[in-house]
């Protein structure tokens, strides 16, 4: 069973980072702001369904940090999800910029899908500003995840909330940050987008930790008895 949750989180963040991060390196002209943030949030709904009943389809750390921090699964789970999601995130980035390479006059370096702030912001936001924009985006997503998903498998509706959820992050995001709110969906592009992207990857990978970090907290406020399956609180501290 471990086997197909790492499988699961390792694929479902490899595809993640390759269509949705795609989508803004190879269709930006075409789709603009609003179709990038639709095809994050389909994407994300998608793969909800697909790998949920298996992994919980956390295909983010900071998610995966917010169910540690809720008491939802332990330690070790949570480990094991980290390194699946980055993996898959840097295997994903890699291909999309494989598939870049194949198209004529395409840029790779300097953006490639990553996050900024400053002269790499749409609208040149400031460190500060930049922060609070992850650590407040991430809180929405991750205590959504939370309060949808009572169990680790996603069932019903939960999916679509998630979805929806992910979709109105990045229409308020990407003109100010091009929306982190998963430092694995960060660290893959940034590898490849070249020392800019790099030199300011640290807030992308630190502020949607705190956002999960949070949302955890309150979470356990306004839903204080979670719906917690035994096995995935074995290895709980």
């Amino acid at each position: 069973m471990k086997t197909r949750i790492v499988a699961s989180e390792f694929l479902g963040t490899l595809l993640l980072v390759f269509f949705a991060v795609g989508s803004a390196v190879l269709a930006v002209e075409y789709l603009g702001t609003v179709g990038i943030a639709l095809t994050f949030g389909f994407t994300l709904l998608a793969l909800t369904y697909a790998f949920g009943p298996i992994s919980g389809c956390h295909v983010n750390p900071a998610v995966t940090l917010g169910m540690y921090m809720a008491g939802r699964i332990g330690i070790r789970a949570a480990v094991e999800r980290w390194v699946a999601q980055i993996l898959g995130a840097i295997v994903g980035a890699a291909l999309l910029f494989l598939l870049a390479k194949q198209i004529p006059g395409l840029e790779t370096s300097g953006e490639f899908g990553s996050n900024g702030y400053g002269d790499r912001s749409t609208v040149g936001i400031n460190i500060g500003g930049a922060f609070l924009t992850e650590v407040m985006l991430t809180f929405l997503l991750v205590h959504v995840v939370l309060a949808v998903t009572r169990k680790v498998a996603v069932t019903g509706f939960g999916g679509l909330a998630i979805g929806l959820a992910f979709a109105a992050i990045h229409l308020v995001g990407i003109p100010l940050t091009g929306t982190s709110v998963n430092p694995a969906r960060s660290l893959g592009p940034a590898l490849f987008a070249g020392s800019a992207a790099l030199s300011q990857l640290w807030l992308f990978l630190v502020a949607p930790l705190v956002g999960g970090v949070i949302a955890a907290y309150v979470h356990r406020l306004t839903h204080p008895y979670p719906n917690v399956p035994p096995e995935e609180t074995e290895d709980a501290i």
